[in-house]
C-alpha cells in the first residue's frame, strides 16, 4: 500500500491540472468547476479559494461552471458537498499551479523558489526583479496532473478565506442582465411549449394538430407517442398555440392517483423491504423487535409525518436546445442543451440514452435558473427542448414550462412517516431509542444506466422507456434514512429504514432528503421526553452529547438567544420558545435553531417572531455565503412546516398555483440572527441543508411551549392547530 498523500475532493476523478486552472493571456486566470450556482454562492467561494492560493486579486479570476464537454466531472451539485468536493480540489490545484509557476520563476530569475514572493500574480525577488504569471505561462497549458505534494496555505496566512466576499453573480441579477436560462436569446431562436398529459400514466388518444397549424407564428407540432409540443416564432404564440392544442387533444387515464387521505398509513403497507441500520448503514438483516426496557421510568410513542412537498421554484423550468446534423462530416446528430440542471455531466449521457445517441454527441451547459435545491423540473425541460430541437435541426429552441406544468409535473419531495418510541430512566438517561422511518425512494434523478429513465418525456415517447424500479440505498446517510441514526449518545438504539412501494405521485430529491423529516421527529421526541420527565430540553440534549463542537454550537445558540421572553401579555396570543439541533449527515455542519413564536388562538395561525441559528461548518470560506445558506434553509424549512402540502385526489394534482400551494411570504419571515463558530484548522463541510431538519422541530417545540399541545404532522396549519387545541388529535 502506498503512503503517498491522496488527492482531495474531486481531484481523485479529475486529476488533470488544466481541467481546473488556466492562466489566460490577458492578465486573468480562469478556474473551472463541475459544480453549479444555484444561488448558494459556490462560485464566489471558489473564487476566494483560488485567489487565496494563487496570490492574485479576486477580480482577476474568471469562472467557467459546469459544462459536460469542458468542466471536470463532479457528478452533481447535491448533498451540501460543493465546498467539500470542488473547494478542496480547487484549493489543491491552485496550490500546485502556484508551485509550478514559482519553479518556472525561480529558473528564470536565478533564485530558489523559497526566496520569491508573489503579489497579485507578480513574482518578485528581494532585489526587485519580477516576472508575472502570464509571462511564465506563455499561454500554454500545464499539461500535468495535480500533485498531492503541493501544500496549500496554512489558515494563519489567509487573507481572503474567512473574509466577506462580494458575490460575483449578483451584479447581473441586480441590474437585470441576462443571467438565467429563461433569459437566453439567440438570433434564430424559436419558442416551444409542451402539452403534458394531466398525470404521468395518462395516454394521448386524440390530437388535432390542424387546430393550431394555421395560427400565427406556429412552426411545428411535435408529437412522439404521448409527448406533444408546439413550436412557434414568438413565445406568446407558442403559449397560445399550446393552450388551443390542449383543448383539441384528449387524454385517458389508465388509473386514478388515489385519495390523499390515508397516505401515511399506506406508506407502512406494501413495503419493498425493511432495513435495520447497523453503525449507520442499512442492512438486509432481520428487523429487531420493538422493546421498552422494564427499568424505564417513561416510555413514549408517537408518529410524525410530512406530506409531499414541492421544490416551489419561483420561475418555471426552462431550457434551450439546438440539434445540428452532419457538422462533423459523418452525418450524425449533435445536440447542445443549455439547462439549469444540477448535474450536466449526468444529464448529458442520460438524454443521449433517450435519444439513442452516443454520449459524446450530447452536450449540456449549465446556465443559472430560479433555484430549486433538489431535483425539480429542469432536467425534464431539457429533454423536452431537445426533442423539439431535434424536429427542427439548425435552430435554437427555447422551451419554458407553464406554472401549471411546474406545479403538476415536477418530482416532489416524498411524503414521510416516522414512528418513534423512546425510554428514559430514573437518572434522566435515554435507555432505548427506536426510530422507524417509512417513505418512498428519495433518489429519482436521471442516470445514464440501463434501459430505463426517470425523465418524463422518455416515458411519454412512442418507444417509451420504463421508470426505474425503486431500490433501497444501502449507503450511510443516503435517501430516506438520512439523519435517522442519532448523533447523540443513546443506549439501546434501534433504527429501521422501511422502503415503501406506495408512490401515487412522482417524487425525487428535495433539499436534505430524509433529514428534514427524521430530525423533525427525533428532535420533537426529545422535547416530549424532557416534558414528561420535567427536564430542561436543552440540558437533556447536552447530557447525551460527547462531541465538544456540538455542545459549543448549542451553547452559543442559547447564549445568543438570551432569557426566555415569557408567554406574553395577551392570553389570546401566547408566546413560546423551541429549540432543536442536528449535525447534518452526522459528519457535516452542526446547526442549532431556536425559534420564538406567537400563537393566535382566535385564528389559530402561528406567527414567527424571531430565530437564532448557531452553526459550525469547519473552516469558513465566506461568512456571508454561509449565513445565507443557513438562513435560507431555515426560511424554506419554516415554509414547509407552516404552509406547504401537495394536494391531490383521483382526478389529479390540485396544487397548481401559489394560491393552492402557498409558501411563506416576505412579511411572515422573522428576524434571524446567525452565530458562526469558525474552525480554521478543520475541513470545510457542507452547510446548505444544515437547518432544514432542526427548523420544523424548533417550531413544533415552540408551539408546545406556548400552548401545551404537540403538533406532529406538517404543515402546522390552522386546522391542525385547532384540532390539537380542542381535540388533542391531528386533523
Amino acid at each position: 500500500m502506498s503512503d503517498a498523500p491522496k488527492l482531495p475532493g474531486s481531484l481523485r476523478q479529475n486529476p488533470r491540472l488544466d481541467d481546473w486552472i488556466r492562466i489566460d493571456a490577458a492578465d486573468t486566470i480562469t478556474i473551472r468547476t463541475g459544480k453549479v450556482e444555484l444561488g448558494q454562492g459556490i462560485l464566489t467561494a471558489l473564487v476566494s479559494i483560488a485567489a487565496e492560493e494563487l496570490d492574485v486579486a479576486p477580480g482577476r479570476i474568471r469562472v467557467e461552471s459546469a459544462d459536460s464537454a469542458r468542466a471536470p466531472n463532479e457528478f452533481m451539485t447535491v448533498g451540501s458537498m460543493s465546498i467539500e468536493q470542488s473547494g478542496s480540489a480547487l484549493r489543491q490545484a491552485a496550490a500546485d499551479a502556484r508551485r509550478r509557476l514559482l519553479l518556472r520563476a525561480a529558473d528564470k530569475l536565478g533564485l530558489d523558489a523559497d526566496a520569491l514572493s508573489v503579489e497579485d500574480g507578480i513574482v518578485r525577488t528581494a532585489a526587485g526583479a519580477e516576472v508575472s504569471y502570464w509571462e511564465l505561462a506563455g499561454g500554454r497549458p500545464f499539461e500535468a496532473e495535480v500533485s498531492a505534494e503541493a501544500s496549500p496555505k496554512a489558515a494563519s496566512a489567509h487573507r481572503l478565506i474567512g473574509a466577506r466576499a462580494q458575490r460575483i453573480d449578483l451584479p447581473a441579477k441586480v441590474f437585470g442582465q441576462a443571467r438565467f436560462v429563461q433569459d437566453l436569446c439567440f438570433e434564430d431562436m424559436l419558442h416551444a411549449r409542451v402539452v403534458r398529459p394531466p398525470t404521468r400514466d395518462a395516454k394521448l388518444v386524440r390530437c388535432d394538430a390542424s387546430s393550431v397549424e394555421t395560427m400565427a407564428g406556429v412552426v411545428a407540432v411535435v408529437r412522439d407517442g404521448n409527448f406533444l409540443a408546439v413550436v412557434a416564432e414568438r413565445e406568446h404564440q407558442a403559449s397560445a398555440a399550446a393552450e388551443r392544442l390542449r383543448e383539441h387533444s384528449g387524454f385517458e387515464r389508465e388509473q386514478p392517483l388515489g385519495q390523499e387521505s390515508g397516505l401515511h398509513q399506506r406508506l407502512t403497507e406494501n413495503l419493498k423491504g425493511s432495513y435495520p441500520l447497523v453503525d449507520g448503514v442499512p442492512t438486509e438483516q432481520p428487523v429487531p423487535p420493538l422493546v421498552a426496557p422494564e427499568s424505564a421510568l417513561h416510555t413514549l410513542r408517537a408518529s410524525y409525518t410530512r406530506p409531499y412537498l414541492m421544490h416551489g421554484s419561483i420561475g418555471p423550468s426552462a431550457a434551450v436546445a439546438r440539434c445540428d446534423v452532419g457538422d462533423d462530416g459523418d452525418g450524425g446528430e449533435r445536440v447542445t442543451i443549455w439547462s439549469s440542471t444540477q448535474g450536466p455531466s449526468m444529464l448529458a449521457p442520460s438524454i443521449a440514452l433517450v435519444l439513442q445517441l452516443e454520449p459524446q454527441r450530447v452536450r449540456v451547459i449549465h446556465v443559472e435558473g430560479p433555484g430549486c435545491y433538489g431535483h425539480n423540473g429542469s432536467d425534464d425541460a431539457a429533454l423536452d427542448a431537445a426533442l423539439c430541437a431535434r424536429a427542427l435541426p439548425g435552430r435554437h429552441v427555447r422551451l419554458i414550462w407553464s406554472r401549471q406544468d411546474e406545479h403538476a409535473h415536477e418530482p416532489y419531495g416524498p411524503a414521510m412517516r416516522i414512528d418513534m418510541q423512546a425510554s428514559l430512566d430514573t437518572q434522566g438517561r435515554i435507555v432505548a431509542w427506536n426510530h422507524d422511518v417509512y417513505s418512498t425512494s428519495h433518489i429519482g434523478r436521471a442516470m445514464p444506466f440501463g434501459n430505463r429513465s426517470s425523465l418524463l418525456a422518455a416515458q411519454e415517447k412512442a418507444e417509451a422507456m420504463r421508470r426505474p424500479s425503486p431500490r433501497p440505498a444501502l449507503a450511510p446517510q443516503a435517501g430516506l434514512h438520512r439523519n435517522a441514526d442519532p448523533y447523540y449518545d443513546f443506549d439501546g438504539v434501534r433504527v429501521v429504514k422501511h422502503l415503501s412501494l406506495e408512490a401515487p405521485l412522482r417524487a425525487s430529491s428535495l433539499r436534505s432528503l430524509g433529514a428534514n423529516g427524521n430530525v423533525f421527529a427525533a428532535e420533537s421526541m426529545l422535547d416530549e421526553l424532557a416534558a414528561a420527565a420535567d427536564i430542561d430540553p436543552v440540558q437533556l440534549r447536552l447530557r447525551h452529547l460527547k462531541d465538544p463542537r456540538a455542545k459549543a454550537v448549542i451553547e452559543a445558540c442559547i447564549e445568543r438567544a438570551g432569557a426566555h421572553p415569557g408567554r406574553g401579555d395577551d392570553p389570546q396570543r401566547p408566546r413560546g420558545r423551541g429549540f432543536a439541533f442536528s449535525r447534518y449527515e452526522n459528519y457535516k455542519c452542526y446547526a442549532a435553531v431556536l425559534v420564538e413564536l406567537e400563537v393566535d388562538l382566535a385564528s389559530h395561525n402561528i406567527h414567527l417572531l424571531r430565530a437564532v441559528i448557531a452553526a459550525d461548518a469547519g473552516q469558513i470560506i465566506d461568512p456571508d455565503g454561509l449565513e445565507n445558506q443557513l438562513e435560507g434553509g431555515f426560511i424554506q424549512a419554516a415554509s414547509w412546516a407552516l404552509k406547504e402540502q401537495v394536494r391531490f385526489d383521483d382526478t389529479g394534482i390540485q396544487s397548481l398555483d401559489w394560491e393552492s400551494y402557498p409558501i411563506l411570504r416576505f412579511d411572515e419571515v422573522p428576524p434571524v440572527v446567525t452565530v458562526l463558530l469558525d474552525q480554521p484548522d478543520e475541513p470545510s463541510v457542507g452547510a446548505g441543508e444544515g437547518t432544514s431538519g432542526p427548523t420544523p422541530a424548533a417550531i413544533a417545540n415552540a408551539v408546545f411551549d406556548a400552548t401545551g399541545v404537540r403538533l406532529r404532522d406538517t404543515p402546522f396549519s390552522p386546522a391542525r392547530l385547532r384540532a390539537a387545541l380542542f381535540d388533542d388529535a391531528p386533523a
